[in-house]
Protein backbone atom coordinates (compact mmCIF):
# COMPACT_ATOMS: atom_id res chain seq x y z
CA UNK A 1 0.00 0.00 0.00
CA UNK A 2 1.71 3.22 -0.72
CA UNK A 3 1.66 6.44 1.71
CA UNK A 4 2.00 10.07 1.39
CA UNK A 5 5.12 11.13 0.02
CA UNK A 6 6.35 7.95 -0.93
CA UNK A 7 9.23 8.12 -3.30
CA UNK A 8 10.03 4.74 -4.05
CA UNK A 9 7.99 1.77 -5.01
CA UNK A 10 5.50 -0.33 -2.87
CA UNK A 11 6.73 -3.32 -1.12
CA UNK A 12 6.65 -6.25 -3.05
CA UNK A 13 5.00 -9.17 -2.35
CA UNK A 14 5.63 -11.61 -5.04
CA UNK A 15 8.69 -13.28 -6.55
CA UNK A 16 8.24 -11.26 -9.93
CA UNK A 17 7.96 -7.79 -7.94
CA UNK A 18 11.29 -8.89 -5.83
CA UNK A 19 12.83 -9.01 -9.48
CA UNK A 20 11.47 -6.10 -10.96
CA UNK A 21 12.72 -3.93 -7.58
CA UNK A 22 15.95 -5.41 -8.44
CA UNK A 23 16.16 -4.78 -11.79
CA UNK A 24 15.37 -0.46 -11.00
CA UNK A 25 18.25 -0.54 -8.27
CA UNK A 26 20.82 -2.43 -10.61
CA UNK A 27 19.77 0.24 -13.96
CA UNK A 28 19.51 3.20 -11.31
CA UNK A 29 23.01 2.54 -10.23
CA UNK A 30 24.43 2.09 -14.02
CA UNK A 31 22.84 5.57 -14.57
CA UNK A 32 24.01 7.10 -11.64
CA UNK A 33 27.45 6.31 -12.09
CA UNK A 34 26.92 7.57 -15.79
CA UNK A 35 25.36 10.73 -14.40
CA UNK A 36 28.28 11.31 -12.34
CA UNK A 37 30.94 10.86 -14.78
CA UNK A 38 29.35 12.70 -17.11
CA UNK A 39 28.94 15.52 -14.65
CA UNK A 40 32.71 15.12 -13.47
CA UNK A 41 33.88 15.76 -16.89
CA UNK A 42 32.08 18.71 -17.36
CA UNK A 43 33.34 20.22 -14.19
CA UNK A 44 36.80 19.79 -15.16
CA UNK A 45 36.59 20.80 -18.86
CA UNK A 46 34.80 24.25 -16.91
CA UNK A 47 37.47 24.90 -14.17
CA UNK A 48 40.93 23.99 -15.87
CA UNK A 49 42.74 25.19 -18.81
CA UNK A 50 45.12 22.01 -19.50
CA UNK A 51 44.47 20.16 -22.50
CA UNK A 52 46.22 17.52 -24.31
CA UNK A 53 46.17 18.07 -28.09
CA UNK A 54 45.92 14.42 -28.86
CA UNK A 55 42.71 13.78 -27.34
CA UNK A 56 40.41 13.71 -29.54
CA UNK A 57 42.59 11.99 -32.23
CA UNK A 58 43.42 9.21 -30.37
CA UNK A 59 42.27 5.98 -31.33
CA UNK A 60 42.43 4.78 -27.92
CA UNK A 61 39.49 6.75 -26.84
CA UNK A 62 37.45 6.25 -29.48
CA UNK A 63 37.78 2.75 -29.23
CA UNK A 64 36.42 3.09 -25.48
CA UNK A 65 34.17 5.50 -26.06
CA UNK A 66 31.91 3.27 -28.52
CA UNK A 67 33.05 -0.29 -26.53
CA UNK A 68 31.98 1.23 -23.82
CA UNK A 69 28.62 2.23 -23.90
CA UNK A 70 28.09 -1.15 -25.64
CA UNK A 71 28.95 -3.11 -22.47
CA UNK A 72 26.67 -1.35 -20.41
CA UNK A 73 23.28 -1.86 -22.68
CA UNK A 74 24.15 -5.37 -22.35
CA UNK A 75 24.00 -5.34 -18.51
CA UNK A 76 21.15 -3.79 -19.05
CA UNK A 77 19.33 -5.49 -21.75
CA UNK A 78 20.08 -9.29 -20.34
CA UNK A 79 18.34 -8.62 -16.81
CA UNK A 80 15.67 -6.66 -18.35
CA UNK A 81 15.18 -10.24 -20.98
CA UNK A 82 15.23 -13.00 -18.20
CA UNK A 83 12.53 -10.74 -16.16
CA UNK A 84 10.54 -10.30 -19.31
CA UNK A 85 10.09 -13.87 -20.18
CA UNK A 86 9.74 -14.67 -16.51
CA UNK A 87 6.38 -12.64 -16.09
CA UNK A 88 4.82 -14.54 -19.58
CA UNK A 89 5.72 -18.17 -18.15
CA UNK A 90 3.43 -20.02 -17.03
CA UNK A 91 3.85 -23.04 -14.25
CA UNK A 92 1.03 -25.43 -13.78
CA UNK A 93 -1.30 -22.65 -12.37
CA UNK A 94 -3.44 -23.75 -9.32
CA UNK A 95 -6.02 -21.77 -9.97
CA UNK A 96 -7.82 -19.44 -13.24
CA UNK A 97 -9.83 -15.81 -12.32
CA UNK A 98 -11.12 -14.14 -15.19
CA UNK A 99 -11.57 -10.32 -15.11
CA UNK A 100 -13.87 -7.96 -17.21
CA UNK A 101 -13.80 -4.49 -17.25
CA UNK A 102 -16.78 -2.26 -17.50
CA UNK A 103 -17.51 1.10 -17.27
CA UNK A 104 -16.69 1.36 -14.56
CA UNK A 105 -16.45 -1.34 -12.69
CA UNK A 106 -14.35 -5.06 -12.93
CA UNK A 107 -16.24 -8.33 -13.05
CA UNK A 108 -14.49 -11.89 -11.46
CA UNK A 109 -15.06 -15.19 -12.66
CA UNK A 110 -13.75 -18.11 -10.45
CA UNK A 111 -13.41 -20.59 -13.28
CA UNK A 112 -12.59 -23.83 -12.19
CA UNK A 113 -15.75 -23.18 -10.42
CA UNK A 114 -19.11 -23.91 -11.84
CA UNK A 115 -20.99 -20.78 -10.66
CA UNK A 116 -18.34 -18.56 -8.74
CA UNK A 117 -18.89 -15.15 -10.07
CA UNK A 118 -19.70 -11.39 -8.75
CA UNK A 119 -19.34 -7.76 -9.60
CA UNK A 120 -16.84 -5.49 -7.96
CA UNK A 121 -17.90 -2.04 -7.33
CA UNK A 122 -16.05 0.86 -6.01
CA UNK A 123 -17.62 1.82 -2.30
CA UNK A 124 -19.17 5.47 -2.17
CA UNK A 125 -17.22 7.77 0.09
CA UNK A 126 -20.15 8.39 2.00
CA UNK A 127 -20.73 4.76 2.94
CA UNK A 128 -17.01 3.72 4.29
CA UNK A 129 -16.15 2.91 7.55
CA UNK A 130 -13.73 3.64 9.78
CA UNK A 131 -10.06 2.84 8.99
CA UNK A 132 -11.70 2.66 4.84
CA UNK A 133 -9.63 4.02 2.07
CA UNK A 134 -11.20 6.60 0.00
CA UNK A 135 -11.38 5.32 -3.73
CA UNK A 136 -9.90 2.06 -3.09
CA UNK A 137 -12.34 0.10 -1.25
CA UNK A 138 -14.81 -2.64 -3.00
CA UNK A 139 -17.76 -4.37 -2.12
CA UNK A 140 -16.32 -7.66 -3.09
CA UNK A 141 -13.26 -8.29 -2.58
CA UNK A 142 -11.42 -10.93 -4.86
CA UNK A 143 -10.20 -13.39 -2.16
CA UNK A 144 -6.86 -15.62 -3.69
CA UNK A 145 -5.07 -18.09 -1.75
CA UNK A 146 -1.42 -17.44 -1.00
CA UNK A 147 1.48 -19.31 -2.10
CA UNK A 148 0.07 -20.83 -4.95
CA UNK A 149 0.12 -19.76 -8.87
CA UNK A 150 -2.88 -18.50 -10.02
CA UNK A 151 -3.38 -17.75 -13.64
CA UNK A 152 -5.71 -14.38 -14.58
CA UNK A 153 -7.36 -14.15 -17.32
CA UNK A 154 -8.23 -10.40 -18.29
CA UNK A 155 -10.49 -9.05 -21.21
CA UNK A 156 -13.05 -6.39 -21.18
CA UNK A 157 -16.32 -5.56 -22.42
CA UNK A 158 -16.19 -1.73 -23.82
CA UNK A 159 -13.53 0.07 -24.13
CA UNK A 160 -9.63 -0.56 -22.87
CA UNK A 161 -8.68 -0.73 -19.20
CA UNK A 162 -5.95 -2.52 -18.01
CA UNK A 163 -6.25 -4.26 -14.77
CA UNK A 164 -3.01 -3.26 -12.50
CA UNK A 165 -1.95 -4.10 -8.55
CA UNK A 166 1.43 -2.48 -7.96
CA UNK A 167 3.47 -4.51 -5.38
CA UNK A 168 2.33 -7.43 -6.81
CA UNK A 169 4.13 -6.28 -9.86
CA UNK A 170 1.15 -7.17 -12.30
CA UNK A 171 0.00 -4.64 -14.92
CA UNK A 172 -2.41 -6.07 -17.55
CA UNK A 173 -4.80 -3.94 -20.50
CA UNK A 174 -7.92 -5.26 -20.83
CA UNK A 175 -8.72 -5.35 -24.44
CA UNK A 176 -12.57 -5.38 -26.08
CA UNK A 177 -12.38 -9.20 -28.13
CA UNK A 178 -9.12 -10.00 -26.89
CA UNK A 179 -8.18 -12.17 -24.39
CA UNK A 180 -4.74 -11.27 -22.31
CA UNK A 181 -3.28 -13.56 -19.31
CA UNK A 182 -1.21 -12.94 -16.25
CA UNK A 183 0.04 -14.67 -13.15
CA UNK A 184 0.35 -14.14 -9.27
CA UNK A 185 1.82 -15.57 -7.06
CA UNK A 186 2.15 -13.87 -3.78
CA UNK A 187 4.41 -15.07 -0.60
CA UNK A 188 2.62 -13.94 2.03
CA UNK A 189 -1.33 -12.70 2.81
CA UNK A 190 -3.07 -9.65 3.16
CA UNK A 191 -4.64 -7.11 0.89
CA UNK A 192 -3.54 -5.09 -1.94
CA UNK A 193 -5.10 -2.16 -3.56
CA UNK A 194 -4.23 -1.07 -7.71
CA UNK A 195 -6.65 0.80 -9.89
CA UNK A 196 -7.27 0.74 -13.48
CA UNK A 197 -4.75 2.26 -15.18
CA UNK A 198 -5.82 3.02 -18.62
CA UNK A 199 -8.14 6.26 -19.11
CA UNK A 200 -11.54 4.84 -19.41
CA UNK A 201 -13.97 7.54 -19.61
CA UNK A 202 -15.29 10.21 -16.86
CA UNK A 203 -15.36 7.57 -14.05
CA UNK A 204 -12.04 6.27 -14.25
CA UNK A 205 -10.45 7.20 -11.07
CA UNK A 206 -13.67 5.01 -10.09
CA UNK A 207 -12.21 1.86 -10.61
CA UNK A 208 -10.18 0.00 -7.74
CA UNK A 209 -8.73 -3.42 -7.27
CA UNK A 210 -9.04 -4.74 -3.78
CA UNK A 211 -7.45 -8.35 -3.62
CA UNK A 212 -7.00 -10.54 -0.10
CA UNK A 213 -4.75 -13.15 -0.50
CA UNK A 214 -5.15 -15.86 2.47
CA UNK A 215 -4.03 -19.09 3.41
CA UNK A 216 -5.76 -22.12 1.46
CA UNK A 217 -7.58 -23.34 4.12
CA UNK A 218 -9.26 -19.71 4.73
CA UNK A 219 -9.70 -19.57 0.82
CA UNK A 220 -11.53 -23.08 0.57
CA UNK A 221 -13.99 -21.78 3.13
CA UNK A 222 -14.80 -18.86 1.93
CA UNK A 223 -15.16 -20.71 -1.43
CA UNK A 224 -17.72 -22.56 -0.50
CA UNK A 225 -19.71 -19.88 1.34
CA UNK A 226 -20.22 -17.53 -1.89
CA UNK A 227 -21.36 -21.17 -4.07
Amino acid sequence: MAYPMQLGFQDATSPIMEELLHFHDHTLMIVFLISSLVLYIISLMLTTKLTHTSTMDAQEVETIWTILPAIILILIALPSLRILYMMDEINNPSLTVKTMGHQWYWSYEYTDYEDLSFDSYMIPTSELKPGELRLLEVDNRVVLPMEMTIRVLVSSEDVLHSWAVPSLGLKTDAIPGRLNQTTLMSTRPGLYYGQCSEICGSNHSFMPIVIELVPLNYFEKWSASML
